[in-house]
């Protein structure tokens, strides 16, 4: 049976990108197998966090994922750090990593770069330990992945296969899940589309947040950046020479089902087809808000639902520790050894 995990750090807002590139194909996919969807706290410590802020997150993060159409009967929802298997399977992961794998990790370097090696706190090197662990915990066969992900994905697969090798069967080694052609929509930034749409980095006139109001989604797509071609072809469905225009028949063709290249033939001028991207996402996002606003006002009903999730996972990232513990020689709690 296919198993699938994902999982989503709490911190920053989850954007237009997040959204039409993963969250609402989760929900598209949450009846295909079993599947793990995990709101990631313990990645976002990484880097200081105010305590009742992160708390705050965590919850709305949940909450979101809910009004997007998530279903606790379909799917397991959880957070995180409640599933302290998490970091108990991380530790052995650790220990069998190596420092130059974790060194050569593409946002470990690009991050620790910004503020400096010296001042960056162990967790941002080791986190890619963790990210394994959330996946081999639920022994998930499959993981969707982006770009960015791709490489931790690779450095799961190696170290699965390692700790196997050394020590017996316990992880199934997962496959990336690659969406198919025309699916899995790459939002780019609405300032420097060749750059991908991020909480991070940018400017915030380049992404737009899930609960902009929709005369500010109106003005960031207005003000996108597109090029000074003119005459009947200059809207058209070509990333490399038109990234700008591009972008904006991805949004366009996402948020209303269709193909970017088809949807290009129904506009001669860039104002127009500003205003019917701004007009559809608007559109799009209306219900998740209403959705949203509705769970807002029921938290304990929220945590019910996480709760329930978390005793869901529970049993079964157990049970693949108790078989890593096993397998590595850890004396089993409440036993005597014997040789």
């Amino acid at each position: 049976m296919t198993r699938v995990f994902s999982g989503i750090q709490p911190t920053g807002g989850v954007h237009l990108g997040n959204y039409l590139g993963a969250v609402r194909y989760w929900v598209e996919d949450q009846r295909d197998g079993e599947t793990f969807y995990c709101v990631v706290d313990l990645h976002a410590l990484t880097v200081p966090r105010d305590p009742a802020e992160l708390c705050r997150q965590t919850r709305g993060m949940a909450t979101l994922l809910l009004a997007a159409g998530l279903d606790p009967e379909a799917c397991n929802l959880f957070v995180q750090s409640h599933v302290p298997e998490h970091t108990g399977l991380a530790w052995l992961l650790e220990c069998t990593a190596s420092m130059g794998e974790l060194a050569r990790m593409t946002q470990f370097k690009d991050k620790a770069a910004k503020g400096g090696e010296e001042a960056a706190r162990v967790g941002l090197f080791t986190y890619p330990t963790l990210m394994a662990a959330d996946i081999l915990l639920y022994q998930a066969t499959h993981v969707p992945v982006g770009e960015d992900q791709r490489q931790h994905l690779e450095l799961t697969r190696d170290l699965a296969g390692r700790f196997n090798h050394r020590y017996g069967e316990v992880f199934t080694v997962p496959e990336p899940a690659i969406p198919p052609a025309g699916r899995g929509a790459r939002i780019m930034d609405l300032q420097e589309p060749t750059r991908k749409m991020s909480k991070s980095g940018g400017s915030d006139q380049g992404m737009i947040g899930l609960f902009d109001d929709p005369a500010v989604v109106e003005r960031k797509i207005s003000r996108a950046v597109t090029d000074a071609e003119s005459g009947p072809d200059a809207v058209r469905f070509d990333p490399d020479a038109k990234p700008g225009v591009s972008n904006l028949l991805q949004i366009l063709a996402a948020a209303t089902g269709a193909d970017p290249a088809e949807v290009a033939g129904a506009y001669r001028r860039y104002g127009d087809l500003k205003a019917a991207t701004a007009a559809a996402v608007v559109e799009m996002l209306r219900p998740l808000r209403a959705a949203y606003q509705d769970l807002e006002a029921d938290p304990a009903g929220v945590d019910r639902v996480l709760r329930r999730g978390a005793e869901r996972a529970g049993p079964v990232a157990a049970a693949t520790l108790a078989r890593a513990r096993e397998a590595i020689g850890l004396l089993p709690p409440g036993t005597a050894y014997q040789s």
